[in-house]
């Protein structure tokens, strides 16, 4: 007759010790004498320091947030200009997959007249495509629209084909305003295939003290405008029965809590749009109609540096925290908003794409 081997009668042994009833369990164990005079009364190192630790004064202090720390959104005429990017656009000798390209197509960008939204329009008339730029100030608009092409037109002598480019105020969080500043769009492009929502702002005042009016508005500009373009455009979209790329302007901000300074309303706003993105990519897949989310870490605009430049340590604690040592410029974003509009990601949507410099890893 076959016997069990001793491996098998050791885990046997173990399985029936394991569910005999803990009483049980205790009384067949024999009983353990101990030596006190081997007892030490000196408190052991691993104790010490973890009392050392819950009373250090400094601990945690490089990952909290500073309630002294006060920035509030300048009015739109204290705000500094954004210059336009120098370098070369439109038609290049260097080779590179066609697929990138984005001619005859019609993008809009949201908060376009300066900062982020200024320099990704800038990489999408290079790319080859039409530009609106919709701002809650048009004089600017208008004035950057002519400097783009302008622009465009010293980096490409020559050329005959000039993009075209138009400026249009809106109120992003306004619906009604919305549908018209769409509708002015479509009259003057005759269409519309690619979106960027890129207007959104940020305060920092720790969450108690933060102006409740002021909380509604930066939700109303992030995450209300953001909802009523994508949702416009995905409308018109629909009705045409064309194809389509959404990219929303997210922030590393809506996946981590940013330190010193403290902007809770901010980063839940952002944490929506990403979630929104995502959301949408799946509801509108079935329609062709694709909705990423670019999530950028510090970037130098013109307002961060000026910013920086009234709290220089503010930068430093930033910069301290980057993998890369450096914070972003609005440049970095050409790239991957050209390439989420583009066919060379045609099967890319939902995406949460992260430029911070690697913040978000540590």
């Amino acid at each position: 007759m076959f016997k069990p081997s001793v491996a098998r009668q050791a885990l046997r042994a173990v399985n029936n010790a394991a569910t005999r009833p803990a009483a049980i369990r205790a009384a067949a164990r024999p009983a353990l004498t101990i030596n006190t005079r081997c007892i030490s009364s000196t408190p052991s190192r691993l104790q010490d320091d973890s009392k050392k630790g819950t009373t250090d004064p400094n601990g945690g202090a490089y990952a909290r947030t500073d309630e002294s720390v006060v920035i509030e959104y300048p009015k739109d005429e204290e705000m500094p200009r954004s210059p336009i990017v120098q370098g070369r656009g439109g038609m290049h000798f260097k080779r590179t997959l066609a697929l990138f390209s984005l001619e005859n197509k019609v993008s809009v960008v949201t908060g376009g007249a300066r900062g982020l939204g200024l320099v990704m329009g800038q990489a999408l008339v290079a790319s080859g495509s039409d530009l609106a730029i919709v701002d809650l100030n048009k004089e600017e608009a208008e004035e950057q629209a002519k400097k783009l092409v302008a622009q465009f037109q010293e980096e490409n002598p020559g050329l005959e084909k000039l993009p075209k480019v138009t400026a249009h105020y809106a109120d992003v969080s306004d619906p009604e305003s919305v549908n018209a500043v769409l509708a002015e769009i479509i009259q003057q492009h005759g269409r519309i295939d690619n979106l960027v929502t890129s207007a959104g702002f940020t305060e920092n005042f720790d969450a108690i003290s933060y102006p409740y009016d002021r909380m509604k508005k930066l939700w109303g500009v992030n995450v209300d405008g953001t909802y009523l373009f994508a949702t416009g455009v995905a409308k018109h979209l629909m009705e045409r029965k064309a194809p389509g790329s959404i990219v929303m302007i997210g922030s590393m901000s809506g996946a981590i809590v940013n330190v010193p300074q403290p902007q809770a309303p901010y980063n839940a706003a952002k944490a929506a749009v990403r979630h929104l993105a995502a959301s949408l990519a799946v509801e509108w897949a079935s329609h062709n109609i694709r909705v990423n989310c670019i999530s950028p870490g510090y970037m130098l605009t013109a307002l961060t540096r000026k910013i920086l430049d009234e709290n220089p340590e503010l930068k430093r604690k930033w910069t301290s925290l980057i993998p890369q040592g450096k914070m972003g410029t609005p440049e970095d974003l050409m790239g991957p908003v050209t390439f989420l509009l583009s066919d060379a990601s045609k099967y890319v949507t939902g995406a949460d794409l992260r430029v911070d410099g690697g913040y978000t890893l540590t």
